[in-house]
């Protein structure tokens, strides 16, 4: 569902946005992001207290992809300026959004999880109160063997997305990192924690 515009505006008022835990899942491409995710989302069937948002890409939905909602670029920009989102960015030549009632789940109570940019910490920082960074990474060579497999990119793109993966560092004590290069349930078990600790921490501003 989607919360109206003035629903988004009024809760914007009040920032940064309390009760509840956004958990944003960053890490370079290849890392495995999606499939830790998906990972937690069998592992907490039936799980109210957690909400995994679906992004909107400008970028068809694939089965090489994660299952998200599509916009073109004009309807994009037509629902960022109607107030649909709660945040936005850019990245590899396509625009990204949360839905907007990502704040109303907050702002409730609940943990919401979501794959997003590095570069959009400081944004999320400054909106939710309540903030855990959950960093994916994996070897590099275990990056370049998975991002080949795709096959969606060339070898100069391959790399290039390599070297940006280690540009950025991401430090401060709401970030934990997750070594993915092995088996997925290894990492995701680890994931699966840091969403326990977040249900038990809006349990607990829920009492207060």
């Amino acid at each position: 569902m989607m919360v109206s515009a003035l629903i988004e505006r009024e809760l914007a008022d009040r920032l940064p946005i309390r009760n509840g835990v956004f958990v944003a899942v960053v890490g370079p491409s290849g890392a495995g992001k999606d499939t830790v995710i998906g990972y937690a989302k069998q592992r907490f069937v039936g799980e109210t207290r957690l909400e995994f948002v679906r992004r909107v890409i400008t970028r068809p939905s694939d089965t090489a992809s994660e299952d998200h909602d599509t916009l073109a670029d004009a309807a994009f920009a037509e629902a960022e300026a109607d107030g649909a989102f709660s945040l936005c960015w850019d990245a590899h030549g396509l625009r990204y959004g949360l839905p907007a009632d990502v704040d109303w789940a907050v702002a409730n109570g609940h943990v919401a999880v979501a794959n997003v940019s590095r570069a959009v910490i400081p944004a999320l920082r400054e909106r939710y109160a309540n903030l855990a960074v959950v960093e994916i990474t994996a070897t590099p060579e275990i990056l370049a063997e998975r991002l080949a497999a795709r096959g969606r990119e060339s070898r100069g793109e391959v790399l290039a997305r390599l070297a940006r993966s280690t540009s950025i560092k991401l430090t401060g004590q709401d970030v934990t990192s997750i070594d993915n290069s092995g088996d997925k349930e290894i990492a995701g078990e680890r994931f699966a924690e840091v969403l326990r600790k977040a249900m038990a921490f809006s349990d607990l501003s829920d009492m207060i």
